[in-house]
């Protein structure tokens, strides 16, 4: 009564459910010897408990219309159910022309105890209450468990003294530490996209500018999420994290296309343009292919597609708006950053040229 009401209305809470609650009942031990005795069934037993263990609207007495000279109307209020074993035991089960009646106290032991038994419910040898609060289905499951919290902090103020409350098991919990582990994910998938690039690029003018895009697009996804109404759960981060490696390819195909220009003799203006006008189809097309190979599963059905509907659809948007980003904002950034230098590399770079080279011969050949 004090506490299952205050946690309902919290916004967010589905429902409260108390497992194991001692609800008070009455409870009816019926004597099977004494019911033989006077040819009574449980049946009747039950039936006679129904009948006069109810609620009637008895009306009043003196309310219009009633003859003149009456000024007051009295409102009848008969007794309530009844809430005692004593009041149960004067519940009338037979009775004949003499006055003679036969009452439920004298065929069933009368007593007041609990609803149910099913449930015993103890924390740590002790008596308790446990609760299992469940969220609606929009609620923010992190923003619910911290309201509950904080309420349960505040109706502590008021329990009895030797009443205490404990969160057993916390199912935020598991939220929580997954979306720090898909950002410690994120991070560790950014910087290796970061070294790769510099590894093949060599030039870290070159390496920025895919740097850069990644939280662009990234950034974009997340605006797509909130116009959809997508929330930052488990699953779109997940395909946020897939998505790190695809939104810097087509930044990647834009820079490594301007340098192979820039060796031409081109300046970096002209290598841009003509970057941008050799492979801005090609980027399209990637853009098309990979949104074709994820749209698909946002239109599958039963639980599958609920499931995986917030994940596919991430990625489309994660891929289209690299994509923009690619013929926007990386031709801009290299016409800012890149600049003609010198073919000279450290030793370990040359090493890996050296590697490469004969790996990309090998492979040739074998084709």
């Amino acid at each position: 009564l004090n506490v299952v009401d205050e946690l309902k209305r919290i916004s967010g809470v589905g429902e409260v459910n108390v497992f194991g609650k001692d609800t008070y009942a009455i409870r009816l031990w019926i004597d099977p010897n004494k019911l033989a005795y006077y040819n009574l069934t449980p049946a009747d037993v039950a039936n006679a408990v129904r009948s006069q263990n109810a609620q009637f609207a008895a009306g009043s007495m003196g309310a219009p219309p009633v003859p003149k000279g009456i000024e007051v109307a009295w409102q009848i209020i008969p007794p309530t159910r009844y809430s005692t074993a004593d009041e149960f035991g004067e519940i009338i089960i037979r009775s004949d022309d003499e006055g003679s009646m036969l009452r439920l106290k004298d065929v069933a032991r009368i007593e007041l105890g609990a609803e149910t038994y099913n449930v015993n419910a103890e924390y740590n040898g002790m008596s308790a209450a446990p609760m299992g609060i469940y969220t609606t289905p929009e609620a923010n499951a992190l923003a619910v468990a911290e309201k509950v919290k904080a309420k349960l902090e505040e109706l502590a103020k008021n329990f009895p003294d030797g009443m205490e409350y404990r969160i057993s098991y916390d199912t935020t919990e598991f939220i929580t530490i997954s979306i720090q582990e898909v950002v410690h994910t994120l991070v560790e998938a950014l910087v290796l996209v970061i070294i790769i690039v510099f590894i093949f690029l060599q030039n870290w003018r070159a390496t920025l500018i895919p740097s850069l895009a990644v939280p662009v697009s990234i950034i974009g996804t997340f605006a797509g999420m909130y116009a959809l109404g997508f929330s930052i759960n488990t699953l779109t981060m997940f395909a946020m994290v897939l998505a790190i490696g695809m939104v810097v390819d087509d930044a990647i195909i834009v820079v490594e296309n301007v340098e192979r220009l820039m060796v031409t003799g081109l300046s970096v203006k002209q290598a841009t343009a003509e970057a941008m006008h050799e492979i801005t189809r090609p980027v399209i097309a990637v853009v098309l292919v990979l949104s074709s190979v994820f749209i698909p599963i946002a239109f599958m059905g039963g639980m599958a597609g609920v499931m995986y509907r917030q994940f596919a659809i991430t990625i489309v948007i994660s891929v289209i708006i690299s994509g923009i980003v690619a013929l926007t904002f990386t031709p801009a950034l290299c016409m800012l950053l890149l600049k003609h230098g010198s073919d000279h590399k450290v030793l370990p770079l040359r090493l890996f040229n050296k590697g490469f080279d004969f790996l990309t011969r090998g492979y040739v050949g074998g084709v």
